[in-house]
């Protein structure tokens, strides 16, 4: 079923969802390998979807970390919130700094993303990297996948350090950009 809704989500808004289908079991535990489960007290997740990377991060994250999930879609939103009501729900990403700010954190130590960057317009794009930048600890881990190789040099020109992994076994294929602050 998650299949199902997924592809009416992209061909409703092919632009914020990014993908035909929802990201496989690979790509989740591609994205989250290289978190310090244990030394990280704060993680947001950009664009959760239907909740695969979700599922994971509830199950490897300690207790106290502190976990703040974004979702655009209405619909996907709310079935996230109850899916995981521990956790704390935002719409707009737009808006990460003033949320996290808002919810007495004044930086969080990871972000891991499902946002489709390469799809968006330049200057959403970019807001969206200042306010992952601005509320991302100095020592902080910034892990994305996209389609392609488009965002590379965007990326490599913003972050210390970026390591790029290939996942074959997602539909499409996809490249998990390992980021680190500068």
């Amino acid at each position: 079923m998650k299949r199902v809704e997924f592809l009416i989500k992209f061909v409703q808004s092919p632009q914020t969802v990014g993908s035909i289908t929802p990201s496989s079991s690979f790509l989740a535990k591609a994205i989250l390998k290289p978190i310090e489960w244990q030394s990280i007290h704060s993680i947001v997740e950009l664009g959760a979807g239907t909740g695969i990377f979700t599922g994971y991060i509830q199950k490897l994250k300690k207790p106290s970390c502190k976990t703040f999930i974004f979702e655009n879609d209405p619909d996907l939103q709310k079935k996230l919130t109850v899916r995981f009501p521990d956790m704390n729900h935002y719409s707009n990403a737009q808006d990460l700094t003033h949320f996290i700010s808002d919810s007495g954190l004044q930086s969080v130590d990871c972000i891991v993303s499902s946002l489709p960057f390469a799809n968006f317009p330049g200057h959403l794009r970019e807001h969206l990297l200042d306010e992952i930048q601005t509320i991302l600890k100095p020592d902080g881990l910034f892990i994305t996948y996209q389609y392609s190789l488009h965002m590379k040099k965007y990326i490599k020109e913003r972050f210390k350090q970026v390591d790029i992994k290939f996942v074959l076994c997602n539909i499409p294929p996809a490249f998990v950009y390992i980021c680190r602050q500068k």
